[in-house]
Formats: structure tokens, sequence, C-alpha cells
């Protein structure tokens, strides 16, 4: 994705349902990044059995410093969950006339995996009503009142 028409690299951690857990908007792709990423997922969400990844250096090592007895899973399609993700994020982003800053962005794609978590149940919001649209309307109605 781009980021003020500089290219930028999008961190997402997916649990097994494909609940989007956690997002990190870098401008590199290197240790520092994923170190970042993968404590601050871990600090979140709890520690994974399983660490599924595509075959980035930095991605491995970030892995074996911060969780080495995670099971890294790098085989060709163990990761279709986080890139189907990415994709429907990318078409998201495509029409929308670009954003200025990392803070931006990443308020953007926090957003979205918020909205597509309730649509896909993953929540215990608006679960009375059957349809995806009026789902997400509930969902912000009750929480509008519980804040």
């Amino acid at each position: 994705m781009k980021v003020a028409g500089v290219g930028r690299y999008v961190y997402s951690a997916v649990d097994e349902h494909g609940q989007v857990m956690d997002v990190l908007v870098s401008r590199r792709r290197d240790i520092a990044a994923a170190r970042r990423f993968f404590a601050a997922a871990l600090d979140a969400h709890g520690e994974p059995g399983e660490v599924v990844t595509d075959r980035a250096g930095a991605l491995a090592n970030a892995i074996v410093e911060l969780k080495p007895d995670a099971v890294h899973n790098t085989a060709q399609h163990a990761n279709n969950r986080i890139e189907c993700d990415h994709g429907s994020l990318k078409a998201r982003l495509r029409p929308m006339r670009g954003m200025k800053t990392n803070q931006t962005a990443s308020v953007i794609i926090r957003g979205r995996a918020f909205i597509q978590n309730i649509r896909r149940g993953h929540y215990e919001l608006g679960t009375g009503s059957r349809h995806d649209q009026l789902r997400v309307a509930a969902a912000f109605d009750e929480l509008a009142t519980t804040l």
C-alpha cells in the first residue's frame, strides 16, 4: 500500500477463525519492524502455538527471537488467509485518494478490520440481525450505548 506516495508494508495477525487480531503499517520490512509487530501482538493476544508467515527472513528471525518454541509454518499456501485479507484491503483502499501518514493508514486499516470482524460474527454484537448491514448497525448501536 502507499502512504504519501511511498510504498508501505502491512503486517497483520489473523487467528485460525479469520479474525484480524492486530495490524502494523511499517516503512520497512526488516527485523526491527517484525520484532515490533510480533512483540505487540504477543503482548495483546497471548502466545500462539503456530505462526504462519511467508518466507521473509526478518519474520523468521523475529519469531525465533521472541517465541523460539512456536511452530513456524512457511508452507506455500498456508498464509492464504492473510493474503486474502490483504487482497480485500487493497481493493478497499484503491478507490480512496490515499493517506498522508502511517497513523492514518493504521487507523483506517484497524477500523476496516473491526467492521470485518463484526460482519463475520467474531464479536457478540448485533447478533440478533441476520443481514450484514443491519448487524453492523446494531453493533454500533450497542457500542454507543455502552460507551
